[in-house]
């Protein structure tokens, strides 16, 4: 066994405690923090990686490159260190210090983008360096590849079907690359039409929810099909925070943002939802990420 054979079969949780707000819904989150390298991303990263090895796009002598808002980078990091290839990561400049962190301790190399820009700008500069010298990188290029939505359809929403009998009846998490949602929703799909499947998105172009894609505003990842969603849940900075703290004060559960806006807005999705409806959603990866993140003390005692 190696470290890679540890991605996948996390455990899903349930949230009882905070779906006391919506009485006779069940609520229960992916915990996708259980991954190696602590994200939901190992997931599509590992997927990836094979992928080009088997396909003999990776070679030795070949960096691995892409763009990412952090996750998938540590990801990226995490298994180039096992197989032995350099990596190189291109992210905004205000991702978390902790991101960047665990990024150089796996021995990758990180390039800095405009903060402005967000994940957009670091994704046009990857593509500008991988066409100045296409030998010498591999890029997976995550938010255009079908290997990335795939990987959680070969896994993550089966393990979803399996966990809960069979039993879930919405499924809703936030976009980024936009893989997860992709993948999971349509594998539920697949077992059966009767299971919904939203999404959601910061309430406003400028947020704070790391990871997450306000997808009027920003380059649309060519894996994205619109169609598929049947419909949104906007969630608000301030309240990802919120919950974000209300996780790990009142489940015992240190995530991350994402997860935040992941579980408010299947909260606000579950108060329109009839008795007896089981709520599915994804936690992300851990608050471990954001410890230098000032919204920790917010709302109570720090």
């Amino acid at each position: 066994m190696n470290i890679l054979d540890l991605v996948g079969n996390t455990p899903l949780l349930a949230l009882k405690k905070i779906s006391q707000d919506i009485p006779g819904v069940s609520l229960f989150a992916k915990a996708e923090f259980c991954n190696p390298s602590g994200s939901v991303k190992d997931r599509a990263a590992k997927a990836m990686i094979l992928a080009g090895l088997e396909q003999g796009a990776l070679v030795p002598g070949k960096t691995i490159i892409d763009a990412t808002s952090g996750n998938t980078g540590i990801a990226y990091s995490m298994i180039g260190a096992a197989l032995g290839y350099p990596v190189l990561i291109y992210l905004p400049a205000n991702a978390s210090t902790e991101r960047k962190r665990i990024m150089k301790s796996y021995h990758a190399r990180i390039v800095e983008t405009s903060p402005l820009e967000s994940s957009d700008g670091a994704f046009l500069a990857v593509q500008e360096a991988v066409a100045g010298d296409p030998d010498r990188y591999f890029f997976p290029n995550q938010y255009n590849n079908d290997t990335n939505w795939k990987a959680h359809y070969n896994s993550t929403g089966i393990e979803i079907w399996e966990q809960t009998g069979g039993g879930v009846t919405h499924f809703i998490s936030g976009l980024g690359t936009s893989g997860t949602f992709m993948g999971i929703s349509r594998r539920l799909k697949g077992y059966s039409e009767d299971i919904h499947v939203y999404a959601i998105q910061p309430d406003s172009p400028f947020h704070g929810i790391e990871g997450t894609k306000h997808m009027g505003s920003t380059i649309k990842p060519g894996i994205y099909d619109e169609t598929l969603p049947e419909g949104f849940v906007e969630v608000s900075t301030d309240a990802a925070y919120a919950m974000t703290r209300r996780l790990a004060r009142e489940e015992g559960i240190f995530a991350g943002i994402s997860s935040g806006a992941n579980v408010a807005g299947a909260v606000q999705l579950g108060k329109t939802l009839p008795k007896d409806s089981v709520v599915v959603t994804v936690l992300g990866d851990s608050g471990c990420r954001y410890l230098s993140d000032n919204f920790w003390g917010e709302g109570g005692e720090s």
